[in-house]
């Protein structure tokens, strides 16, 4: 019996959310509690992947540059937190600034640096396109890359190290099943915001610059304004991902954006499914969990992932998630 479209997604969907939901008291039933730690970093790369999606699948925006607001926002945890531990401020002119370990304080600050570091650098990019877009973002990225090797207060080319994870009223996320319940929630969140975005006017937008963006400007609407917009919005959420990778793994360094990170992000964007914000992270689960998986047989686990992912671009147009809800093409 086939299953329409729609109820095939709306099956997927659900039964995705209740398997995430049971997953740590499941795995730790069956003394398997390391699967807490590893789908908290799989929520986490599925949520920049989210991010990425949205300027790539629905904007048309291939960005080779993601991971550096993925990195930015680790970074501003980090230094936070290392100015919190020495007991010197991080600024004092033009006012003074402290270290925290509040997740109130460093967790919205990481988005709103990340989305500042959006705006600058869109606001240079967008004024391109196709090749010229991607090789933009990717030198931004690298130059921001650079600049953290050389900050040798923080560790330089080694990284930072965290003490403690960031602090937040009634959770203890020391405890991993905590902190796995705030990255669900936090992805769940987006991804919600971010359906209503794409199904908005703003969203609509977006889609048909993508299409056609001479006949949009043709019909009056400020392509460039929509898509920087879109692109801050992007770097926000990338930011909001890189604050809760420093905490899991008590560790931030250069390599969180290096260019090969934002190779990582995007092939998971592909795999699971451009422009369709649920395919994203299918794409991370499946591809961070056949790293592990390969990873324990062969240090060449790339080698025997390549040929997957070409078969995948081949033959399911739409990702994973396109060939599961039954949309191939």
């Amino acid at each position: 019996m086939l299953i329409p479209g729609n109820s095939r997604k709306h099956l997927l969907l659900s039964l995705g959310l209740v398997a995430l939901v049971i997953l740590p008291p499941v795995s730790s039933a069956f003394g398997e509690s390391y699967l807490i730690s590893l789908f908290s970093r799989i929520l986490i790369y599925a949520l920049v992947a989210v991010s990425l999606d949205l300027i790539l699948g629905y904007g048309g925006m291939v960005s080779l540059g993601h991971a550096a607001f993925f990195g930015v926002g680790a970074y501003v945890v980090g230094i936070l937190a290392f100015h919190s531990y020495e007991g010197d401020p991080l600024l004092t002119w033009p006012f003074l600034v402290e270290g925290t370990e509040s997740g109130l304080m460093a967790i919205p600050l990481a988005m709103l640096i990340s989305a500042f570091f959006a705006l600058v650098i869109g606001f240079f990019s967008l004024r391109t396109s196709g090749m010229h877009f991607i090789m933009i973002t990717l030198a931004f990225a690298q130059m921001i890359y650079y600049f953290c090797v050389s900050l040798e207060t923080y560790g330089g080319d080694d990284g930072l190290s965290l003490y403690a994870r960031n602090q937040l009223p009634g959770l203890d996320l020391s405890n991993d099943g905590h902190f796995y319940y705030l990255c669900l929630g936090i992805l769940v969140l987006y991804l919600f915001v971010s359906n209503r975005l794409v199904n908005s006017r703003f969203g609509r937008v977006i889609q048909g610059t993508r299409e056609n963006e001479r006949r949009m400007q043709a019909l009056g609407y400020a392509t460039f304004r929509y898509k920087l917009i879109c692109f801050t919005i992007a770097g926000a959420g990338a930011g909001l991902a890189g604050a809760l990778i420093a905490n899991q793994t008590e560790f931030v360094s250069p390599g969180l954006m290096h260019w090969t990170r934002s190779g990582e992000i995007l092939v998971m964007v592909l795999l699971g499914g451009m422009g369709t914000l649920f395919g994203p992270v299918l794409g991370a689960m499946v591809l961070l969990l056949l790293e592990e998986i390969l990873a324990s047989y062969t240090e060449h686990w790339m080698v025997l992932l390549g040929p997957f992912l070409v078969i995948m671009v081949l033959f399911a147009k739409r990702g994973l998630y396109g060939l599961l809800a039954g949309q191939r093409h």
